[in-house]
């Protein structure tokens, strides 16, 4: 019977999606598995770019030296041109290596700067393929054209980075900004490059040399020369 009141009922709750949780270890598995899917398409890459050239390497090659399916690439890297940005990533990798060693280390700087040289130009970037490539990632799209333009800002001040000290060790001249230094260094190793890769036969490391040899008559330290007051370099690309 009614007691005359009519009774509240009281809608029922939803339920509560439980929250799926994916356990540490499954995640760090497929990171590991897409650190190494993304490994295999760069040295594919790279191999088929020294063998083939760069503009004869498809991205079907690429995938199929990886083993891997053709959309996969997409997931990685926007296009075959961002092969070579991941590149500049590396080597600026070893130079920013380079550069924390040269802190730690006392070292002679011109011996380091020397040795820097050989080291940056070891394999892959002792293929005059892989170098013709890195001149056209130059030419290539404005969004890959900037990235590599602001990998090059980067290397410059690390390389900028290595004149200041050696200039406060003693060992390279202080009347010249670091910066100007630092930016006919590059430009020398980046154009003994680019002259080999014409040629692309054994004399790389003797390039390196001699062109460090030349250059060093200019960086080592003078005397009896007055120092101008610190400023902004006047050279491009810096």
């Amino acid at each position: 019977m009614s007691d005359g009141h009519s009774r509240m009922t009281h809608p029922a709750k939803p339920a509560q999606r439980r929250k799926t949780v994916v356990p540490a270890a499954s995640s760090g598995r497929r990171q590991r598995r897409s650190a190494e899917i993304r490994e295999r398409l760069f040295h594919a890459a790279l191999a088929l770019f020294g063998k083939k050239g760069f503009a004869e390497t498809t991205v079907e090659d690429i995938t199929e030296a990886a083993d891997v399916g053709k959309g996969t690439f997409f997931n990685y890297f926007p296009s075959k041109d961002h092969i070579l940005i991941a590149f500049g990533e590396m080597q600026l990798g070893k130079l920013e290596a380079a550069v924390k060693m040269a802190r730690r280390t006392n070292e002679p700087l011109p011996k380091f700067l020397r040795e820097l040289g050989v080291r940056m130009t070891q394999e892959p970037t002792r293929n005059p393929e892989i170098i013709r490539a890195l001149l056209q990632a130059y030419l290539s799209t404005t969004p890959v054209r900037e990235a590599m333009l602001d990998l090059q800002k980067r290397v410059l001040a690390l390389h900028t980075e290595l004149i200041r000290l050696g200039q406060k060790q003693g060992e390279i001249r202080n009347d010249v900004p670091a910066e100007e230094i630092a930016y006919v260094f590059r430009q020398t190793i980046f154009g003994t490059l680019l002259i080999w890769s014409l040629y692309g036969d054994a004399t790389l490391q003797k390039r390196i040399e001699s062109a460090f040899n030349l250059l060093w008559t200019g960086m080592a330290p003078r005397r009896d020369v007055t120092i101008p007051p610190a400023g902004r370099s006047s050279m491009p690309g810096d």
